[in-house]
């Protein structure tokens, strides 16, 4: 195996996980990958389910998934700001009321990692980074050292993540590479409705390409709306700006937001 579809952050977008997958379909990939959390922020998180186990989706744990799982009292998202808790919290418990315990059940099954070797090019991929399942890499605050020592410290040459819901790569020469895969269940705070996917290839090189995806948002904002979900997520679906954990980015992130 060489192709790999990354999906990162699906946050119960079916609509847009619906879309993607079909959009995976066409391109010839060998495996397709999901870097964790399932669930949160959008509604209906039991369709979610049924549509990765039809493709055949290898699934990771992310935070919320652990914590779906593990029947814990939150997200474990990460933030320390009172707003951003705030809204994980409404978050968290419509999916943990939400979420069937046979879904919960399922999650608690998958692994927290994967470790592929592909012809000799070691790959690690997991929810926030090699050290903590919520870790937050961001692209402004991942300096090319911190990134290396991330790399020797797990022993592999590629590392994909997700957490953050904003996608980014860098190479790092000698054919190393961290790569951000994104969120595919939410828009990353760019004015655009849109989201996106990762596919990775690795034949003698590493080539990363981000795949956006356009689905039916409005749809989905309607879905938000008849389950009573925060106006702040309905309008961040529709706008394509994040209205709600905004504390948490780093200055040059948010700058490029309108909040």
């Amino acid at each position: 195996m060489t192709r790999f579809a990354l999906i990162g952050g699906i946050y119960s977008n079916w609509r847009a996980l619906e879309t993607a997958l079909s959009d995976i379909a066409r391109r010839n990939v060998d495996a397709t990958f999901c870097l964790g959390d399932l669930g949160a922020f959008g509604p209906y998180p039991d369709r979610v389910f049924p549509l990765l186990q039809e493709a055949g989706v290898l699934c990771l744990q992310g935070n919320y998934d652990n914590s779906l799982a593990g029947g814990l009292a939150d997200c474990q998202c990460g933030y320390t700001d009172p707003r951003d808790n705030y809204f994980a919290r409404l978050s968290y418990d419509y999916t943990f009321r939400n979420t069937s315990p046979v879904h919960k059940a399922w999650l608690g099954t998958l692994p927290m990692s994967r470790r592929l070797d592909v012809n000799g090019t070691r790959l690690l991929l997991c929810h926030g980074s090699p050290r903590k399942i919520n870790e937050f890499l961001w692209e402004s605050t991942s300096p090319d050292a911190f990134l290396r020592y991330l790399l020797d410290g797990a022993g592999v040459d590629v590392l994909c993540v997700t957490h953050t819901g904003i996608k980014w790569h860098r190479d790092l020469g000698d054919g190393r590479h961290v790569i951000n895969v994104g969120a595919l269940g939410r828009p990353e705070n760019d004015g655009a409705p849109r989201v996106w996917y990762t596919v990775l290839t690795i034949d003698g090189s590493s080539d990363v390409e981000f795949i956006p995806i356009d689905y039916d948002h409005e749809a989905l904002a309607a879905d938000m709306h008849a389950e009573r979900l925060p106006g702040e997520f309905i309008e961040t679906i529709r706008s394509g700006w994040w209205t709600t954990c905004l504390e948490v980015l780093p200055q040059k992130e948010r700058a490029r937001g309108r909040f």
